[in-house]
């Protein structure tokens, strides 16, 4: 009696998978991932070196949860990963996998090179980019095949600037090193004091060549004499001198910006809103700390795994429709829904503010406003920017 119940239960689960409607075509989405960070030359400080490998274990972890997901729907996700030595190298691998018909691209290159790639492209592909924070390329040097996951200057800048005006310290002491990223962080901290009423009571850039694991003590107090301020901001990038700052100031002021206490895209310290999750996974893939570059070519492939899964497509220009629509919000750990700005492609996001052993506050704030979401409070608003990619 069993084994009849049994063969006439598997009758008709055979009989209603084959009056069942066929199954969704299975979607192959090939993503090229291409890195190239210019070589810095050595710095005073290297206590936390940066990884080589910043922003492409991002991708890798962004594909392994693509695929957790695409697996039951029939999606296949695959990275061809290229860690350039060059910016021609770079380039040259872009042309390769586009001949190769890979159409979704998450670059981490700086902006010269990331603009070459565009202006090769056409409008059959797609780029996010994961490495460039210039404000150039969201206000007036706007492709229409480009989407921005890194952060602008200007986002990190005026998430500084609204915690300086929120706490009332008004005026500070700026210094700037010598490098375009610290004058591009700088003159994007300059439009934020302008924005949040912050006056600037010095504005000096970084001039010396002195080994300050030696001088610091010496050198900074004088380098700082001023009547007063409340905070110092540091725009030193890539760690010239900025790490010798703290604790050296000739008044007892907290320091922030590029080291002290920094805005940034990402960091280990962030554990609400189910991020503790992410940063345990990303070590377990990578055997070091989820970084801001990672975080970056994370949400960049992710966006890209939010969309197939409603599309069950992996068309270039379909993907960046759904980006755009009302239907698309990405999950992305920092306690908002997140989107992309329709004039320029710039992913909003909250901003972290952290020191190296913690996190103090995330922005954007209460009480600054804005008629449509108060993310568009951080970084170049729509009658700031020249950008209009989808009129």
């Amino acid at each position: 009696m069993y084994r009849r119940c049994l063969r006439l239960f598997a009758m008709a689960v055979v009989a209603t998978l084959s009056t069942a409607s066929p199954a969704a075509p299975s979607v192959d989405v090939a993503i090229g991932y291409i890195q190239w960070r210019p070589d810095q030359g050595p710095v005073l400080s290297n206590v936390i070196p940066e990884p080589h490998d910043a922003g492409l274990r991002g991708a890798e972890l962004a594909i392994d949860d693509n695929s957790t997901t695409g697996k039951f729907l029939g999606q296949t996700y695959s990275l061809q990963r290229e860690v350039a030595e060059s910016g021609e190298a770079a380039i040259a691998a872009f042309d390769a996998m586009r001949q190769n018909g890979i159409r979704l691209f998450v670059v981490n290159a700086p902006a010269g090179t990331l603009k070459t790639m565009t202006a090769k492209a056409g409008e059959d592909t797609l780029i996010f980019n994961a490495g460039a924070s210039d404000d150039a390329l969201r206000t007036g040097q706007c492709p229409v095949n480009l989407m921005h996951t890194m952060p602008s200057y200007s986002m990190l800048t005026d998430a500084l600037g609204q915690w300086l005006n929120q706490r009332r310290w008004d005026e500070v002491f700026l210094i700037t090193g010598p490098t375009k990223a610290d004058k591009g962080w700088a003159d994007a901290f300059r439009r934020s004091a302008r924005r949040f009423g912050l006056e600037i009571v010095a504005d000096k850039p970084w001039t010396f060549d002195a080994d300050l694991r030696r001088t610091a003590s010496k050198e900074l107090p004088l380098f700082t004499q001023a009547g007063d301020y409340d905070a110092v901001v540091v725009a030193d990038v890539r760690g010239d001198f900025g790490e010798y700052v703290p604790f050296n100031t000739w008044l007892p002021r907290p320091v922030v910006g590029t080291q002290g206490m920094s805005p940034v895209t990402w960091h280990r310290v962030v554990e609400s809103w189910g991020a503790a999750q992410l940063q345990n996974r990303f070590r377990e893939l990578a055997g070091r700390d989820m970084n801001g570059e990672d975080y970056a070519a994370w949400a960049a492939i992710r966006a890209i795994g939010t969309a197939v899964t409603d599309l069950n497509s992996a068309n270039p220009m379909d993907i960046r429709t759904f980006l755009f629509s009302d239907d698309f919000q990405l999950a992305a750990f920092k306690g908002r829904k997140l989107t992309f700005r329709d004039w320029n492609g710039q992913l909003r996001q909250p901003i972290p503010l952290t020191h190296p052993r913690g996190l103090v506050a995330r922005a954007p704030f209460e009480g600054f406003l804005h008629p449509n979401t108060d993310m568009d409070t951080l970084g170049f608003d729509r009658p700031e920017s020249k950008c209009r990619i989808n009129d």
